[in-house]
């Protein structure tokens, strides 16, 4: 698994193409949106708001078995046959579309133009928050003369419509679907073996009948928020002029190798703690010793909380508050759960007081996903990527990731000098503070 970004992504020259999926013009009836959904959209129409995974193919896939896959994997997950569109009062409002076709399209480059810009250039035009539909599956075939002659898949969507979790899920679906056609298994459903798979929008519509968050909840929100003048946590040292967003900068570095990450496990195991408690203990003491302040952060959650979910294609991501001023592991694995507890009410009540998210320039989030825990399994062997879009950006983002081959830490600043000398030693004294909590305190008897 790789974590990057489609300007430094891994892949080989030759032959783009890509499957265009048609939908009718008709429209189906308004469908619930959710509030992370109406606040990403509501954003505007622009390049650069889709997520993708790319994997490397055993070997070559008919045109017409691939397109036969990608067909029932867009019919297995509704998110993929919805489209979004603005009202004449300018709310976000969401549809059912049904496929009528699908399309294979060359997208030929300039010599010696590298195949990821062009890449992008088709995921920016096609991978938009009001296309219909917003997804995209291309299909990269090396070179004769590449040293691996494998295939190349990216899979991409706009990210209303997809996570992390979504894009693996998708990457299953369609490789048991191309075995299912291969093998002649179009009697039953293609893909009728897989779990479960209900339709994003299920789930929306559920979160919204749930109760109003209680007091205790809504207190804390406040709390976070006035302490941040009223607006969402931001990155406690100075980013320079991002007034205006500025082109970003992606680091990626890889923090502890697969020992480290069990023996960093092993140390949460004897403090009676989970990894992201150590992890939040570094982020804290680094923010303390930095910036003498304390750990605030926009703090990503899951919101998969019933096992049907689990084979479901959405966003699926919802918006916490992470507060820790103790770097005792205890404390922060607290302030975790605080974290998880302040992230499983609708927000839209929440933060109703302040017009919806309250977001300003210099904003500060911190991501924790451990793959070796999703439910689903893929092999190494496809040489997985998660890659983001190329954006402008005015805040700070941190993903760690936990694989099989380690602790993986990418960081996205914008691209100023305050902000890569302040982002660039507050991330190398986390770094440290992870490495170090991967060292067992020597027992003395």
């Amino acid at each position: 698994m790789r974590l990057t970004n489609v300007a430094q992504m891994a892949l080989p020259p030759g032959r783009l193409r890509s499957i265009e999926v048609r939908v009718a013009d008709v429209r189906g009836p308004r469908l619930p949106v959710s509030f992370d959904q109406a606040r990403h959209v509501g954003e505007g129409d622009r390049p650069g708001s889709w997520m993708a995974v790319a994997v490397r193919l055993p070997g070559p896939v008919a045109d017409d078995a691939l397109a036969a896959a990608w067909a029932a994997v867009c019919r297995r997950h509704g998110t993929l046959r919805t489209v979004f569109s603005r009202t004449d009062a300018g709310e976000v409002a969401l549809h059912r579309v049904e496929v009528t076709d699908l399309v294979w399209v060359d997208h030929p480059a300039d010599t010696g133009r590298p195949t990821r810009e062009v890449l992008r250039d088709v995921l920016d035009a096609t991978c938009r928050s009001f296309d219909a539909p917003s997804h995209r599956l291309c299909l990269l075939e090396p070179d004769p003369a590449a040293d691996d002659p494998r295939p190349a898949l990216v899979l991409a969507a706009d990210h209303a419509h997809v996570d992390m979790w979504s894009l693996v899920v998708l990457v299953r679906d369609l490789l048991a679907c191309v075995a299912d056609v291969r093998e002649g298994r179009c009697g039953d459903p293609v893909g009728g073996a897989l779990p479960e798979a209900p339709a994003f929008v299920e789930h929306t519509a559920a979160l919204l009948a749930r109760p109003s968050a209680p007091g205790h909840v809504r207190r804390r929100w406040a709390d976070v928020l006035e302490a941040e003048g009223g607006v969402m946590p931001l990155f406690p040292l100075p980013l320079g002029d991002v007034g205006s967003p500025r082109p970003e900068v992606v680091e990626v570095r890889d923090v502890l190798d697969a020992e480290g990450v069990e023996r960093l496990a092993g140390v949460a195991h004897a403090a009676g703690v989970r990894m992201i408690a150590l992890a939040t203990s570094a982020l804290t003491r680094a923010t303390r010793e930095v910036a003498d302040a304390p750990l605030r952060a926009v703090f990503p959650v899951h919101s998969r909380y019933e096992g049907r979910w689990h084979g479901a294609v959405g966003w699926f991501i919802t918006n916490a508050v992470v507060e820790s001023f103790d770097p005792d592991p205890r404390a922060c694995a607290a302030a975790v759960r605080e974290a998880l507890d302040l992230g499983s009410w609708p927000l839209g009540p929440i933060l109703a007081p302040w017009g919806g998210m309250p977001q300003a320039p210099g904003m500060f989030a911190v991501s924790w996903l451990d793959t070796r825990r999703l439910p689903v399994e893929l092999d190494p062997a496809l040489e997985l990527q998660y890659v983001s879009a190329a954006i402008r950006t005015d805040g700070v983002m941190i993903w760690f990731v936990v694989n099989d081959t380690g602790l993986h830490l990418r960081c996205r600043y914008p691209d100023t000098p305050e902000a890569r000398a302040n982002v660039g030693r507050w991330v190398d004294a986390v770094e440290e503070g992870l490495r170090a909590a991967a060292v067992p305190p020597v027992r003395v008897d």
